[in-house]
């Protein structure tokens, strides 16, 4: 069975979406792609959800950069590759969605890059914000630009708005 729970960040709501062994996502309340969690049951208190949420929590406290907890991989092997490559780019750096092209071998395909970027289930944890345009700007972020912006500079990214 499928569970969620919300917790507040300063960034707003948020959403765990969790099984018994793993976390399936994690989302920002009206970001695009946002499950319908009506179909899933509401639970407040269980290993995987806590472990998920004190990391969450200690990153937006300032106090940690690093997640561990499970998490289900799902999707095409192409965006199980870009997503592992988001997964590499460091904690306060950020790169082009063209240099995640190149990573995972395909040098036309910055939209499809682009594509599974903003359909990853994992922000924060699987780092989409840390994707910038190739003129240096903010460009696209299923949670929105002005989150997108906190998140850069509380990891002390240097970005231009």
């Amino acid at each position: 069975m499928m569970n969620y729970s919300q917790f507040k960040t300063p960034q707003g709501q948020m959403f765990i979406l969790f099984d018994d062994n793993s976390v399936h996502g994690v989302y920002f309340e009206g970001q695009k792609y946002l499950p319908d969690f009506s179909q899933h049951q509401e639970l407040n208190h269980h290993p995987v959800l806590e472990g998920a949420r004190q990391q969450l929590q200690a990153y937006f406290s300032g106090e940690s950069d690093n997640f561990d907890f499970p998490l289900a991989v799902r999707g095409t092997p192409f965006q199980q590759a870009v997503w592992q490559a988001l997964s590499e780019i460091p904690c306060g750096e950020t790169c082009t969605y063209m240099a995640v092209a190149l990573k995972v071998g395909n040098p036309k395909g910055v939209r499809a890059v682009a594509q599974a970027i903003g359909h990853n289930p994992w922000s924060v944890v699987i780092p989409c914000h840390r994707v910038i345009g190739s003129s240096g700007k903010l460009t696209g972020y299923a949670g929105g630009i002005d989150r997108k912006a906190w998140l850069l500079k509380r990891e002390g990214a240097d970005i231009t708005l």
